[in-house]
């Protein structure tokens, strides 16, 4: 079914493959430069995942399988390509520990090279399944985008007012978004009044990149401090929060941005819905819920320093990166595969065992 929408082409790519290197939008300079970073081997795409150069859970899992596909070239020849990348497979693996994206598009790479045959040309048959993984997260991009506009008119009547945390954008994904996909979509079908933005303390993701994006694109967003989100639910008629996701449990619990969680239990208490929009290898069902999944701490420096000014007075940091919402506090998970309405194990089981929705 062709959607009732068109989204515009983005005027950026967050990853790029450049025929002979990984081209990766320097997101820590924006939105004051737009400025690139080439990374010729596994070790430098590693780094820029770690330091957060490319950030967002699809696009961290992209970026990756690319860096395999450099490792590759660099090697050339090999008897044993297993073992020949093993090091490169394991410095990638370790760059950011939530994202279950980035394990998820590893195995994918895994698994073609033990299929290839003998007289593969390896390197190029790693160059393509790293494409094709690119290219199928911009089609799972504009299936969550159609998926979740349905779910908006279902539950709505007129042009809808939604609040968004961090960015789940192009930024974040090798397409058009996953939360900022719905929310573009819903814009160009005219059934957005407004999106509000969470400035998404400490890296301002939402302040520096969603606005950004959402500014270019033509689309009325509103920024506000994090701690605005109670009054604006109590003030305005919030129809939705819509967020990404970077590691979704087989229960339906969501791990996502630090502050995720707390949106979530205010949405409960104003009555305003909650939805999650994450592609399928998002999903691990290797963890039967959301305490188990592993939660990244960066450095206390994110909170210390502002504008480069040091707020340094002794006290100890304490800065995890993300939190875990609870299935019962979300109305509706949305994926390329389909739409789960208030998640259970079952559900989620049941989706993972169905093709891919069209």
């Amino acid at each position: 079914m062709s959607p009732d929408f068109t989204l515009l082409p983005e005027t950026f790519k967050a990853v790029e493959w450049c025929s002979d290197c990984l081209r990766l939008l320097d997101q820590r300079h924006l939105p004051g430069q737009e400025l690139y970073q080439n990374c010729d081997d596994a070790s430098q795409v590693a780094a820029a995942i770690r330091d957060m150069v490319v950030r967002g859970a699809p696009a961290i899992g992209v970026a990756a399988a690319y860096g395999i596909a450099l490792a590759a070239r660099r090697i050339a020849q090999a008897d044993d390509w297993e073992s020949a990348l093993a090091d490169d497979f394991a410095c990638l693996e370790v760059a950011r520990p939530t994202a279950v994206n980035l394990t998820w598009a590893l195995r994918m790479m895994r698994e073609q090279l033990r299929r290839l045959p003998a007289d593969a040309d390896v390197p190029a048959r790693l160059l393509q399944a790293a494409e094709e993984i690119h290219a199928g997260d911009r089609e799972a991009n504009l299936s969550m985008a159609r998926l979740g506009l349905q779910v908006l008119r279902r539950h709505g009547r007129g042009k809808q007012k939604v609040l968004t945390h961090c960015n789940a954008g192009a930024l974040a994904t090798g397409g058009y978004g996953t939360a900022l996909g719905v929310i573009r979509a819903a814009h160009a079908a005219g059934v957005l009044e407004r999106v509000y933005a969470d400035e998404t303390r400490p890296w301002l993701q939402g302040a520096r990149l969603t606005a950004w994006e959402l500014v270019r694109g033509g689309v009325p967003v509103t920024l506000l401090a994090d701690v605005t989100a109670a009054h604006l639910m109590k003030t305005e008629a919030i129809s939705w929060v819509i967020v990404g996701a970077d590691r979704i449990a087989a229960n339906g619990d969501v791990a996502n941005k630090i502050g995720t969680y707390s949106l979530a239990v205010l949405a409960m208490h104003h009555g305003v819905r909650f939805m999650v929009v994450a592609p399928t290898s998002t999903i691990d069902m290797s963890l039967e819920e959301g305490e188990l999944i592993p939660l990244e701490e960066r450095s206390g420096d994110e909170l210390l320093q502002v504008g480069g000014q040091d707020l340094t007075t002794g006290a100890e940091v304490f800065n995890p990166v993300f939190d875990v919402t609870p299935a019962d506090l979300i109305d509706v998970i949305v994926t390329e595969k389909g739409i789960v309405e208030r998640p259970d194990a079952r559900k989620l089981a049941e989706l993972m065992s169905t093709r891919r929705l069209h």
